[in-house]
């Protein structure tokens, strides 16, 4: 009995002595609800610190967000923040320790590392860290749009990371909120259409080339809805989409609407969008000049292509039309 009680006691010591095996101390995955509850209280932080507004701390958080999903090169966050340094940036080019969370000596060394919770560390892997050193970094240029940009340029160095970092920016501050992950399938589910997984399917009109989305056929006028949270970036005639338009939501994902009869009242570049709001209507424009119509049956092509933060390629949209759909159909039988 003594031998059996002795083995049990140092059973429970090699367990809680097991670095990160701590029962008592073993942290729990975050809920997707408690992740957003814990970036917005960082970015409002932040933004009672240095006056830089929540909204553009949030906007290039979900820029970096897309661009962790989107790249190899970029590892997954640790953390509920994803704007990310590298270690030489963290900690300076010349320091010889990468792992350097010393505030001082990575200020001798030119790293841009700060301690952002007061605890006498600047370490790249903490999020109130990270959020604080780059929040510093667009206070240094100041809080107006047109000096957060200039900001965000020197950071970044592309314009087309800045415009769409400006564009979740606005997104966030329409709806005051960062909980923005709801869908909808681009045709409401009460009228007929039909579609199939077109993507990669040969094309033929002005070369060969490789259908880069699903084609979803339906009535002539069909309303045709936003998909996403997002903000109008283009509106248009295209030569292959005929009138469309494009819409780039907060995962950097631009949505692309073509073949439109026409486009609804008051949808225009910068508008910002919610799953739902009606842009425009199926028809059969495109394949020549402005106004050419009628070469095909009606239907709304749909395409997605994401942005990597130096190019953007196109992807299978059909999971996602499913996905959309099916949701959606549920929710309706819920009415």
């Amino acid at each position: 009995m003594k031998r059996s009680f002795i083995l049990i006691v140092i059973l429970l010591v090699t367990l809680t002595s097991m670095p990160g095996k701590s029962l008592a101390n073993e942290t729990k995955e975050l809920s997707y609800e408690e992740k957003l509850e814990k970036r917005m209280d960082l970015y409002q932080k932040m933004e009672t610190v240095t006056n830089v507004p929540w909204y553009y701390l949030a906007a290039a958080d979900s820029f970096e967000r897309g661009l962790r999903r989107a790249r190899r090169d970029l590892p997954n966050e640790a953390g509920v923040i994803a704007i990310f340094y590298s270690p030489q940036q963290w900690v300076g080019p010349l320091n010889p320790d990468f792992e350097d969370t010393n505030p001082l000596s990575i200020s001798m060394f030119g790293g841009v590392g700060l301690d952002g919770n007061g605890d006498g560390k600047a370490d790249r892997n903490d999020d109130e860290d990270v959020i604080y050193t780059f929040a510093r970094h667009l206070e240094s240029y100041g809080y107006d749009e047109e000096n957060i940009r200039i900001g965000l340029w020197e950071f970044y160095h592309r314009e087309k990371s800045l415009q769409l970092i400006m564009g979740h920016a606005k997104i966030y501050e329409t709806f005051n909120t960062i909980a923005l992950n709801k869908n909808a399938f681009p045709v409401p589910i009460r009228y007929n259409y039909s579609y199939k997984n077109t993507w990669g399917d040969a094309r033929g009109w002005g070369g060969r080339r490789i259908h880069e989305g699903t084609d979803i056929f339906a009535n002539h006028g069909t309303p045709v809805r936003a998909t996403t949270y997002g903000i109008v970036e283009l509106k248009g005639w295209n030569k292959y989409g005929g009138w469309r338009v494009g819409i780039r939501d907060l995962d950097n994902i631009y949505h692309y609407f073509a073949h439109l009869s026409g486009f609804e009242k008051g949808i225009e570049e910068g508008r910002v969008v919610e799953p739902g709001t009606v842009i425009g209507y199926v028809g059969s424009s495109g394949y020549g000049k402005p106004g050419t119509s009628g070469k095909f049956p009606p239907h709304l092509h749909y395409g997605m292509y994401r942005d990597n933060g130096f190019t953007e390629w196109s992807f299978d949209p059909f999971p996602s039309l499913k996905n959309w759909e099916r949701k959606d159909r549920a929710a309706r039988k819920k009415r």
